[in-house]
């Protein structure tokens, strides 16, 4: 009786390794030889890491790895209106504080700082640093994720880090050398990045909002 028989009620197996059915990588043999890998946790999945069937190689045009491209970038309007959120949410507070002082102020002329607004500038400094640390290790301050773009390294996708984030912010001097010209440099640059970017190595892309 062969394995083609009808009658054999184990019926024929298919060969290993035959197309249609995935195969597992032998020990050794290094992921990028034509088995998938799965994306590092602090890589956003359209960072290059697309879901592929078994034996594909990655896309042309991806950073580190080689023959790739960057995904989506965020354009200016995007990253200046995250920008202005991000400033509302901090220094609005203070402002909205210190006027308060000032009205209860007999003087408000000559009215030195008060408590209320000593309130706002703790505050000021505390939502200054959280939102650099959510920056660093998710990408994304509050007005970034609230317009859907997010910060990273442009050779491998990763967050930048909280130290890395800092440096980024300090860069930021170099963009307004030059009649702030290093903030528009991202209206023409074929990677949209400001001086600070290209100093850093970053760029900052177009991901889901939520």
């Amino acid at each position: 009786m062969s394995f083609g028989d009808p009658n054999n009620p184990y019926g024929q197996q298919p060969p290993q390794g035959q197309p249609g059915y995935p195969q597992q990588a032998p020990q050794g043999v290094p992921p990028q030889y034509g088995y998938p890998q799965q994306p590092p946790q602090d890589v956003p999945p359209q960072y290059g890491y697309p879901q592929q069937p078994y034996g594909a190689y990655p896309p042309s045009g991806m950073p580190g790895i080689p023959g790739a491209g960057l995904p989506p970038l965020a354009h200016w309007g995007l990253r200046a209106g995250a920008y202005l959120l991000d400033m509302l949410i901090i220094l609005g507070p203070m402002y909205a504080l210190g006027f308060i002082d000032l009205a209860g102020s007999d003087d408000p002329a000559n009215a030195e700082p008060g408590p209320i607004f000593l309130v706002g500038v703790i505050y000021t400094i505390g939502m200054a640093i959280f939102q650099l640390y959510r920056e660093g290790t998710t990408g994304q301050t509050i007005g970034k994720k609230a317009l859907g773009i997010s910060l990273h390294r442009e050779a491998d996708g990763r967050t930048l880090g909280f130290g890395m984030a800092f440096v980024r912010k300090l860069a930021h001097i170099l963009d307004s050398f030059a009649c702030y010209l290093g903030w528009l440099w991202p209206l023409w640059d074929e990677k949209k990045q400001t001086f600070a970017d290209k100093v850093c190595s970053t760029v900052v892309i177009k991901v889901d909002k939520g």
